[in-house]
């Protein structure tokens, strides 16, 4: 197999932009019609993860460790789709007929023998990882929404029960979906582990959303979701090991994390000090400041602060949570979680970076559209990522 020929075919092909994934899903589903159901009736987005994923693939296809690591993470996180190991055959020969397409005089028989390998390896890879994490946990569990709370015009805050223990830490995301669509959305708790096993979300309506705007404006209590299995570890407190001190940066929804480390935080012993600076773009959206409140009021190790990025009184300024923090105080010694939106995210660490602090103390997800990192939690563009936090 020659790793630069895959290379390069695929540079070619990905330069035909959106007509790849169209071609390619347009071919699967006419020769395949019985897989169409698989996948969310709106294929926009759906359209973006395969070229990204496909991309990422090929340029780590040189790096086998890495490479094997995130097949199997996404084998098993396909099972939520149902995928089955007799569906790896069929999208083979979509692909390699979307790549003969674009290619053309390019599409030599040697370069269909490296293709047919390499998808080979990932599909073996990923059928293994899916098969591995059958004796882990289902493909998803269902959860019945036990609370809804509307608390802006388009964020609300759900309770959701399992209908059996759904591990995972604070700071790590989940898969969610409604039994209506087939769409799936990651959102991180905002709450460490519980008892009793509920799992409080943080939900903002994006435009166009078919999950956020459902579970915001179209769920009721009673009603039903699915939940997959969690991802993450970059917004997790064993980034931050040894009860090192903490400042948390959030901006909108992407406070939910963040408190889920708080709670962490006093589960541990409370041996932290913890700072917090939440951002919202008026007053009216600091949506959680009860439940905020009543966290200051029990902990003595933490403080919040609040941060309205766009003042009435001052037309035309935008103040930015990072640099209301660095204003504050010399925080360098300690360990720095950042969640909200990409260019909040960005701008927080740029700025960080710039005032002295180093990237081993700087915890964040990874930037961007990568949907099937086993590092990320989803934050969405349109269906993807609202303006101003890193949850819907």
């Amino acid at each position: 197999m020659d790793v630069a020929r895959l290379k390069q075919s695929w540079h070619l092909v990905a330069g035909h932009g959106d007509q790849v994934p169209l071609y390619f899903y347009s071919t699967l589903f006419l020769a395949h019609p019985d897989v169409r159901q698989m996948f969310p009736t709106n294929m926009a987005g759906q359209r973006d993860r395969l070229v990204t994923a496909l991309g990422h693939i090929v340029s780590n296809v040189d790096q086998v460790e890495q490479l094997v690591g995130f097949l199997s993470s996404l084998g098993a996180d396909h099972r939520k789709f149902a995928v089955r190991p007799e569906h790896y055959p069929a999208v083979g020969e979509a692909l390699l007929a979307t790549l003969a397409h674009f290619l053309g005089e390019h599409w030599t028989d040697e370069l269909a023998a490296d293709w047919t390998a390499a998808y080979g390896l990932v599909a073996k890879v990923m059928s293994d990882g899916a098969t591995a994490a059958e004796n882990v946990s289902p493909p998803w569990w269902v959860g019945e929404v036990v609370a809804h709370e509307p608390r802006t015009f388009d964020i609300a805050v759900l309770t959701l029960r399992p209908q059996y223990l759904l591990p995972f830490e604070a700071g790590q995301s989940i898969g969610v979906s409604s039994p209506a669509n087939r769409a799936w959305r990651f959102y991180s708790p905002g709450n460490a582990p519980r008892a009793d096993g509920t799992i409080e979300l943080h939900v903002r309506a994006a435009p166009g959303g078919a999950v956020s705007s459902r579970l915001v404006y179209g769920t009721s209590v009673g009603d039903q979701v699915h939940l997959a299995a969690p991802v993450g570890e970059r917004l997790t407190l064993r980034q931050a090991s040894g009860g090192a001190d903490l400042l948390l940066l959030g901006n909108g929804t992407g406070w939910a994390p963040l408190k889920a480390l708080v709670e962490q935080a006093a589960a541990e012993g409370g041996g932290r000090r913890v700072d917090a600076y939440v951002g919202a773009r008026s007053r009216t959206e600091f949506y959680d400041v009860d439940a905020t409140e009543k966290l200051v009021a029990s902990y003595p190790w933490l403080r919040v602060t609040y941060v309205v990025n766009a003042d009435p009184s001052r037309p035309g300024e935008f103040v930015q949570v990072v640099d209301r923090a660095l204003a504050d105080g010399d925080w360098r010694n300690r360990h720095v979680f950042v969640c909200g939106s990409d260019p909040m995210v960005s701008g927080s660490v740029s700025g960080l970076a710039q005032a002295g602090y180093h990237a081993g103390q700087l915890h964040y997800e990874a930037l961007g559209g990568q949907w099937y990192s086993p590092g990320r939690r989803i934050g969405e563009v349109q269906e993807h990522r609202p303006a101003d936090g890193g949850t819907q």
